[in-house]
Parts: structure tokens; C-alpha cells; sequence
């Protein structure tokens, strides 16, 4: 295994991790990691981030239910960007949506949604 500390982690200590669907290749969101959470998601399986906006943790689904079971990381060659091939349960997205990756460049909704974000948060 690579040592974590390798990584090329962001001025805040952060690297860009990328979910992907382990089946059909589709991107279903963009986040970051710590080493803590990145640690985590090795040791569990369940994909753990860390929160910018409430500077904490953050084990995907923990309120939501929707969580991410990890199949494989990728590293990318310049070691600063991370790529999980994921199984999501539920939606990826806090809008509902099963994609963060929902709108066209033009504005329009072309992504399904799968629950209702009020109902969950």
C-alpha cells in the first residue's frame, strides 16, 4: 500500500477525491479527503470525508443513509487527486439527486432524482 503520506495533499492538508460508480463509470460527486479520512475510508470500506464548510468528518450517508461502499482507489500519477470506483446506495448528490453532476452547462436538470432531500436532512 502507498503510504499516505506520499500524497500530495492541498496547502489545508486536503486532496480531491472523486466518486465514481464502480459499474457504470458515471462521476457522482467531487469532495475532499484528509489523511484521517482517507485512513478511514481504507480501514472501513465506507467512503469518510472531510467537510470544508463544517470543518469536521464526514462519513458519507451518516445522516442520509446514502453511503458509499468502496470497491477500489485510484491515485492519480501527480499523487494529488484520488478516484474511488464506489457502490452508492441511494443519491450521491444532497439535492437528491444521484449525481452531483445533475445540469448541462445551459442550466438544464438532466440528471435523476432519486429522494427527497427534505425528507432525509
Amino acid at each position: 500500500m502507498l503510504d499516505l503520506d506520499n500524497l500530495k495533499y492541498d496547502d489545508n492538508g486536503l486532496i480531491i477525491a472523486i466518486a465514481q460508480d464502480d459499474k457504470t463509470n458515471e462521476v457522482l460527486m467531487v469532495a475532499y479527503m484528509n489523511r484521517e479520512s482517507l485512513k478511514l475510508t481504507i480501514e472501513t470500506g465506507i467512503a469518510h470525508y472531510w467537510s470544508r464548510s463544517r470543518q469536521k468528518l464526514w462519513k458519507k450517508g451518516e445522516s442520509s443513509g446514502h453511503m458509499q461502499t468502496v470497491h477500489e482507489m485510484l491515485v492519480d500519477c501527480d499523487m494529488d487527486a484520488i478516484v474511488m470506483k464506489i457502490e452508492q446506495k441511494g443519491g450521491a448528490c444532497h439535492t437528491g439527486h444521484r449525481s452531483c453532476f445533475y445540469r448541462n452547462i445551459e442550466g438544464d436538470v438532466v440528471g435523476e432524482k432519486v429522494f427527497d432531500p427534505d425528507e432525509v436532512y
